[in-house]
């Protein structure tokens, strides 16, 4: 029985390796691998990605004894889910690992935009301290609107509260209960849009939320707003967003994450990655489009990786294979599927 574990860093295979020391397992670096890159295939019965892998039906069905794919992320859009379970594979997630990791980013990069840090630190550096063009603005009293009100999404309003901002929030599924504990409101979209002066994201990306952001509402963003996306780049429609930025609808944008950005983790990859698409190259080149603006914050998709929070999803996605392994599957993303197949069978 072999575990593969792809985009595993150094000191992610050193933790893992520590605490599964009987176990026998293959570590790849890159996000994408193939039965060839694998020694002994056929022996591989968990395979645990990270967001850039792709596991599509081919990598499947190269690995004929695979039985769990344990993604080492919350979301899941990144697998073939329908594909795992016409196989009878089951897939697991860390549904949470770091609500403060990301919500801190979040405000890393509200207070850069703010504050102008990103500007300020390039002036400095070639030794201009002229104070002109930095000038920001307080946080406080500031309206934030939150989309996405779940773990991640609260620990944000929980942050906000103690600059003293308004908060406004949407979600599917709204909590009322939390909503009066922590001092903000539900309202829909287009009221949020329109009287935030921070809109920040913090919903998975769906078939139904893919671009959430696009032209169909930038222009209901309240003038000078600023966006923020520490999510899943899809959430956002890249051309609708240069849109607003042309328009000067918003004044801002801080990303960690971009659409299209599993195509392309370096540029010299952009046209060699054989997942690459017409549209999923026309949206890179909109990206590099988006990196030359200056009241852009672009950062690598980090919001996530804190020592803490890094060893947190490593010891979820442990617990989730042995507790697989042992006959006490947690943490199944497709279980209901899975079941519904087994009886329709």
């Amino acid at each position: 029985m072999t575990l593969c574990f792809l985009e595993a860093t150094q000191h992610e295979q050193q933790y893992l390796t520590a605490k599964m020391p009987d176990e026998q397992v293959q570590f790849f670096s890159q996000a994408q691998v193939t039965a060839s890159d694998i020694t002994d295939a056929d022996s591989v019965t968990v395979i645990s990605p990270f967001v850039h892998s792709f596991v599509d039906a081919a990598l499947i069905d190269s690995l004929p004894n695979l039985k769990l794919i344990a993604t080492r992320s919350t979301g899941f859009d990144h697998i073939d889910i329908a594909h795992a379970v016409s196989k009878n594979i089951a897939v697991v997630n860390v549904p949470t690992y770091g609500e403060n990791t990301v919500a801190e980013h979040t405000f890393a990069l509200i207070l850069g935009l703010s504050r102008n840090l990103h500007k300020a630190y390039t002036r400095t550096f070639v030794g201009d301290f002229s104070m002109g063009g930095l000038q920001g603005f307080d946080l406080r009293g500031k309206t934030l609107g939150v989309i996405g009100s779940g773990h991640i999404g609260l620990y944000v309003i929980k942050i906000a509260n103690g600059f003293g901002m308004n908060v406004i929030a949407t979600d599917a599924f709204p909590n009322p209960s939390m909503a009066g504990l922590m001092n903000f409101r539900y309202t829909d979209m287009e009221y949020l849009l329109s009287h935030s002066d921070i809109v920040t994201l913090h919903a998975p990306l769906t078939p139904e939320t893919h671009h959430l952001i696009g032209h169909h509402n930038i222009k209901h963003f309240k003038h000078g707003a600023l966006l923020i996306n520490t999510s899943r780049g899809g959430l956002v429609d890249t051309d609708a967003l240069l849109y607003g930025l042309d328009e000067r609808i918003l004044a801002g944008a801080g990303l960690d994450v971009l659409e299209g950005e599993e195509i392309i983790s370096e540029e010299k990859q952009l046209f060699g990655n054989p997942n690459a698409t017409n549209e999923s190259l026309k949206t890179a080149l909109r990206n590099v489009s988006l990196l030359r603006r200056p009241n852009l914050i672009v950062t690598p998709h980090i919001a996530f990786d804190s020592l803490e929070a890094v060893e947190r999803i490593l010891d979820t996605t442990i617990t989730n294979i042995t507790s697989f392994l042992s006959g006490h599957p947690q943490n199944v993303v497709n279980d209901k599927a899975l079941k519904a197949a087994e009886e329709a069978s």
